[in-house]
């Protein structure tokens, strides 16, 4: 957690340590399974090598640390809460008021995952963050059963029906990643591992 907190200063300035503090101990919340500390890592090192595409990468940096920064499997509004809480915490700061803005209009953004063609900064943040469906099998298979996890207060068969909607949705699209980048590496390995689990879900 300290090398996270330092890994903010660094982004953010030692004015801000307190943020950085605080961030890190929401993303240690015990109810999280995967959405806490090593997910939020694992998204700002994919941040860091998708940067190139971005139009602001320290935009996306922040919006990164706050894309999760609220998260309550039992509410479905975690992405606009996140949004409302940066621009809370932000707004002390010496950030600029267009750059917060676009801090908070990433992290809405990640409830559909959908960046628009010309949204470089929405797409680096969007792949970054579905990167996990690209992983090996392994680690795709640790995901899921760690999301399930978060998701243990729900019935099987509901959390069944509700998953698969969720996988559906995304293959449906066109394309899962946005970036160059991001597509030859995860999308191919996201569509098999997605379908596996389809599979699963449905047997």
């Amino acid at each position: 957690m300290r090398a996270l907190v330092e890994r903010w200063v660094a982004l953010a300035g030692p004015a801000t340590r307190h943020i950085g503090e605080e961030l890190a101990v929401r993303y240690a919340e015990p109810h999280r399974r995967y959405h806490g500390l090593a997910h939020l890592a694992a998204v700002l090192d994919l941040v860091d090598e998708l940067a190139a595409h971005a139009d602001d990468p320290d935009a996306v940096r922040i919006a990164a640390w706050f894309h999760d920064a609220v998260y309550d499997p039992q509410r479905a509004d975690n992405e606009a809460r996140s949004a409302r809480l940066a621009a809370r915490m932000l707004a002390d700061t010496d950030l600029a008021p267009g750059r917060l803005a676009e801090v908070v209009r990433l992290v809405e953004l990640t409830e559909s995952h959908a960046p628009d063609d010309a949204d470089r900064d929405g797409q680096v943040l969007c792949d970054a963050d579905l990167a996990v469906l690209g992983a090996d099998p392994d680690r795709y298979a640790a995901y899921a059963a760690a999301v399930r996890e978060e998701y243990a207060f729900v019935p099987e068969e509901v959390f069944r029906a509700g998953r698969a909607a969720i996988l559906r949705a995304l293959l449906d699209r066109p394309r899962v990643f946005h970036t160059p980048e991001a597509s030859a590496r995860f999308e191919a390995a996201a569509r098999r591992n997605a379908g596996t689990e389809l599979l699963l879900l449905d047997a």
